[in-house]
Order: structure tokens, then sequence, then C-alpha cells
């Protein structure tokens, strides 16, 4: 079999019966522009697209897109490895803003008030991603971490916003400060990453589960036991895209016209028909975010 071009992006699906919406990707990191993106997407049956914001400019960026496009909602946030770049510096320049020097609990704050007045804005139907990731933030950076995931959470409550929760190897620690903080009425763990014990807790809190194309993976087993005792009222599906690409296309960039792949396995693993599935995820997204 001949090697996939992993520069060539995947053919279109077949179209999904019943239309959905991706419910968490990343328009400005993908090689396109916002109308061929929603367009391509629209034509297999992704019609809705949740934009999303990791920190100030892709914030601002994702509420401007939202307020010129009827099919797109923002969300903005600080994404969790963002809240210690701007406390204690960035002199590799990893994220997209290039080398910063350390700001401090100021600079954070400052930060923290800018992602509070584009919350305010119409369009704006998330907060997120915010979060925990102990994955590439080490034990330094974990008070910058919960600080900023803290204030996103009052800013969510306030303004009556989805909270969406990147949680990367901090199951534990995400679970107790929402308990501390009280978590807002919609809560979305995007790129659902526990196990099926966790799902069970979040199922028992309310909090929506939104199932990236990761959970087509073969080392994936438990994010498919996850989803299988996720209640379907609960469960949303998002590409995250550039990144997680479905089977069989893991390797290239992703994009919401994938979608289809994700939710047909899905699907397969919760033992439901393709269109049953598509219906509580279009009502779900709805639901969470409020639109």
């Amino acid at each position: 079999m001949a090697k996939q071009d992993n520069d060539t992006p995947p053919p279109l699906p077949e179209p999904l019966r019943v239309p959905v919406a991706d419910s968490h990707t990343h328009l400005d990191m993908q090689d396109t522009t916002v109308e061929a993106a929603l367009a391509k997407a629209a034509s297999v049956g992704v019609t809705t697209l949740v934009q999303v914001g990791c920190d100030l400019a892709g914030s601002r960026w994702a509420a401007d897109t939202a307020a010129a496009h009827d099919s797109v909602h923002a969300a903005v946030a600080l994404h969790p490895n963002e809240a210690p770049r701007i406390v204690l510096g960035d002199p590799d320049g990893w994220s997209r803003q290039g080398a910063r020097g350390a700001g401090g609990d100021a600079a954070l704050d400052d930060a923290l008030a800018e992602i509070d007045a584009l919350a305010a804005r119409p369009e704006v139907r998330g907060v997120g991603e915010t979060g925990l990731d102990y994955f590439r933030t080490g034990p330094d950076g974990t008070a910058a971490q919960q600080r900023s995931f803290r204030a996103h959470i009052e800013i969510a409550k306030r303004h009556d916003k989805a909270l969406v929760i990147h949680d990367r190897e901090a199951h534990d620690d995400v679970l107790r400060i929402l308990r501390e903080e009280g978590a807002p009425d919609r809560v979305v763990f995007h790129c659902y990453s526990g196990d099926a014990a966790m799902a069970e807790i979040c199922a028992a809190a309310g909090y929506f589960m939104s199932f990236a194309g990761n959970v087509t993976f073969k080392n994936a087993q438990p994010l498919r036991d996850a989803l299988v005792v996720a209640p379907p009222e609960l469960v949303l599906v998002e590409t995250d895209a550039p990144f997680l690409t479905p089977a069989p296309y893991r390797g290239r960039a992703n994009a919401p016209y994938l979608i289809p792949h994700t939710l047909r396995a899905m699907a397969e693993i919760k033992g439901m028909t393709e269109d049953a599935l598509a219906s509580a995820v279009a009502a779900n997204t709805a639901r969470a975010f409020d639109y």
C-alpha cells in the first residue's frame, strides 16, 4: 500500500444526514481561509463551529471571527500553558508570540482583565480553553496555571458562559478546583482525556465530555471505555483542528470537515446509529454553548 502523503488534505467524507457542530477548533492555526473552511465543513454536514482562543491575540481573533460569521461561536481564554509564560517569561518563544520576558502576576492580571472584557461580547459563548496542563508545564508553572484557571471559572460564571476545559495529566486537580470554586452551569471537558471512572464523575456533575479524533487511535481504549459510559445527552464531538486527526488520516492536518469520521466511530463505540448520535450531539452543543 502506498504511504499517504501527509501534505495532501484528506478527501471529503460522506456527508452526515443530521448536521452537527465542531465544538472546538482553531481556524487561526489552519492553512485555509475562514470562508473556505466553513464551506467545506458545511458540505459534509458540519454547520456550526466553536472557534477557541488560547492567548490574547487568538481570543481577539476568535471573537471578531464569530462576530463576522453566523455559524461561528467564540471561546476566549489564556491556555493553561500560556499563563506561566506570561508570569515567568517565554525565553524560547515556544508560543506564537516569540520570546517574552517575565511579566509577573501583574501581567497575568492584565491579560485576565482583557479576557474578561472579551467574555462580555455576545458572540463569545465560552470561556476557554482554560484548565491545567502538567504535561508541558513543570512544577514551577503550577501556581500560575491554577490561579489563571480559578480566574477563568469566575469569569465564566459572572458572564454566564460555558467553561471549556483543557485537562492534560491533571484530572484530580481540575476536578478539585471545580469543586472548590463552584463550577459554572455549563462545563465542557474539551478533548476528553480521562477514563471511564472519571467519565462517571463528570456525568454525575452534569459536565459535557467532548471527544476528538484521538478516540479512533489504536492505543486509546480508555477513551473508548469512557465514551461507552458517557451519557448521550452529555457527549460532544470536536476536531481540535489542526491537531488530533482521526484515523485513517492520523499524521495529516485536521480540519472541521473531518468530523464525520470521528462521529461515525463514536456511534459505533456507543452502539448508536449515526443519526441518533448526531441529533444528540447537535442538541448538546447548542445547550452547552447556549446558542
